[in-house]
């Protein structure tokens, strides 16, 4: 849509201003030297001034000395700028009145038993565009579901009704067989269901990393030696133990991904939602992302939904949907929607390499099954025409 493709055009032109500052500020820095070296050399050179050699390099000295020292404290004003801008709207979140209203007798939250379901779900931010139409599918409790699709496909607007953060303009959504259309069933489906959004600092508020990792249990009355517990288990599952003491300013993309990823398994929702959360990382990232969200969802059965545009990313899924204007155009399993490329090709989406080279040496007539999905499954199948 014409939002979307604005949003995007504005993120980029961020991303490519945030890129250019520090080689920029590198490039000026050494103009400046050589502007330096060539006046204090012309006149030491010329004999005109009174400035001597000594004390030319003693001058060369203190300015690189103070050089960095400057360098930092541009970033450090970045920093500040970034997180005055953050506190602004963390204070009108903690200032906000919730509509929900504490239960008299609370009951106690039942386990994720049933499935996520979309019923002929509609959705539109405004009457003359519908971003969701007549979404219909099923998540099992479990299962790791993939949601791909190129931007603008309404990725992200799916995720947001999960745990009512939108509600549907038309069709149902169901969490655990919890309606999220129902106010007085919203805190137990925010409970169940937890989300990791794409940029990782829109979502760590704390100023250490074990901090920000228990803030969510605090907020729920979780009694604090059991959020000590939640916290130490959370940097364990996601291999940040090593780091409870850090700032989380000085941490990698890819680290600070796990450390929003372990805040939200603290809170020990029954079904993670991943929306984007490696967009913004190098491989080494996003690799160390997706292994600590295989492993959570190995120990603890937690039901994962990604949502990405990183066709590599969806091979261990469960199952695959493939997202197009707003309409499910695709389901299966990740062999079955990579065995019709062409058809996914259809959409703008990749496959991934190895899946291409297999279609392309079927194409030219080698005996090579459909739906090849890693290296070592095109090794066997080539050896097997031996």
């Amino acid at each position: 849509s014409t939002e979307n493709e604005s949003y995007r055009k504005i993120q980029n032109r961020l991303m490519r201003r945030r890129s250019l500052a520090h080689p920029m500020s590198e490039f000026l820095g050494t103009i400046v030297v050589v502007i330096i070296l060539w006046f204090g050399g012309t006149l030491i050179l010329n004999n005109t001034g009174n400035l001597s050699g000594p004390s030319f390099i003693i001058y060369i000295g203190l300015f690189y000395s103070i050089i960095n020292p400057a360098k930092n404290l541009t970033n450090a004003y970045y920093s500040v700028q970034k997180g005055l801008a953050a506190m602004e709207r963390i204070d009108v979140i903690l200032a906000a009145e919730s509509s929900i209203q504490e239960p008299e007798n609370p009951r106690k939250l039942e386990q994720f038993q049933q499935a996520v379901e979309y019923k002929d779900v509609n959705f539109s931010y405004n009457e003359s565009k519908q971003v969701l139409k007549n979404i219909n599918l099923v998540i099992p409790k479990g299962k790791t579901v993939a949601l791909v699709g190129q931007s603008g496909s309404g990725k992200s607007t799916f995720a947001k009704h999960l745990n009512a953060i939108l509600l549907p303009s038309g069709g149902k959504v169901y969490v655990d067989g919890l309606d999220t259309a129902d106010e007085d069933k919203l805190y137990d489906i925010r409970q169940k269901v937890g989300m990791v959004f794409q940029n990782p600092d829109n979502q760590i508020i704390g100023t250490v990393v074990e901090e920000d990792v228990g803030f969510g249990p605090e907020n729920m009355g979780v009694p604090t030696e059991k959020i000590w517990e939640r916290v130490d288990e959370s940097l364990k599952k996601t291999g940040m133990t090593s780091y409870r003491y850090h700032s989380p300013n000085k941490l990698s993309g890819g680290q600070k991904q796990r450390v929003a990823i372990a805040g939200v398994i603290a809170m020990e929702p029954k079904c993670i939602v991943l929306d984007e959360p490696t967009a913004m990382l190098d491989p080494n990232g996003r690799k160390e992302v997706l292994q600590a969200v295989a492993r959570l969802r190995k120990e603890k059965n937690v039901t994962v939904i990604l949502i990405t545009h990183y066709m590599e990313e969806v091979i261990d899924a469960d199952q695959v949907f493939v997202m197009d204007s707003g309409h499910i155009v695709m389901h299966g399993t990740p062999r079955e929607i990579f065995g019709r490329a062409d058809e996914l090709k259809s959409y703008r989406m990749d496959v991934p390499q190895v899946t291409m080279l297999a279609e392309e040496l079927r194409k030219r007539g080698l005996d090579i099954p459909k739906g090849i999905l890693r290296r070592e499954e095109l090794v066997e199948a080539l050896c097997r025409l031996r």
